[in-house]
This record gives structure tokens, C-alpha cells and sequence, in this order.
């Protein structure tokens, strides 16, 4: 309970805040289940669901707003082109 109305407002904010946030992340996380999914799903001839131009642009832009750590973004963008590579090579 706020003890004044300044708290009051800033509760009123942060919890605002905490929604969009959530709303954000996990959106961000479906994007690279959908990727790693369309991954091991993809077939001769059929485009993936996420193509890794676009994960990359969202981990960037995420890491730019401070949503998760920029170096996290990197390590992601890393991880998802190698196993992406990886399977382009498999083929």
C-alpha cells in the first residue's frame, strides 16, 4: 500500500511496465521456438516459418531497448545462425 500519492503513481507505472514487458519477452521467445522448430522441421523446397534475418533484427532490437542484455541478444543470434549452418551443412 502506497503511503503517498507520488508511490501510488509510481506503482501504477511500474505495473504498466511489467505487463508491456512481459508482453514483449515473451513474444521474443516464441519468435526463437518458432525459428529452432522450423529448424528441424524444414523440408526440400519449403521456407521456414522465421527466417533468421528476422530473429536477429528482434534479439538486436530488444538488446538495444534493454528488454535482455545486449551481450544475451549476441549469444542467441550466435547460437541460432551456427545450428542453422549446421543444418544447412547436414543437408
Amino acid at each position: 500500500m502506497p503511503n503517498n500519492r507520488n508511490a501510488a503513481k509510481a506503482d501504477r507505472q511500474s505495473q504498466k511496465r511489467r505487463l508491456l514487458n512481459r508482453s514483449q519477452h515473451s513474444s521474443l521467445r516464441t519468435l526463437v521456438k518458432k525459428f529452432r522448430t522450423s529448424l528441424g522441421a524444414t523440408t526440400e523446397g519449403a521456407a521456414p516459418a522465421v527466417t533468421l534475418a528476422e530473429v536477429s533484427k528482434r534479439l538486436d532490437q530488444a538488446g538495444a531497448k534493454r528488454l535482455i542484455h545486449p551481450k544475451k541478444a549476441s549469444r542467441l543470434k550466435s547460437r541460432l545462425a551456427k545450428a542453422q549452418n549446421k543444418q544447412a551443412a547436414a543437408k
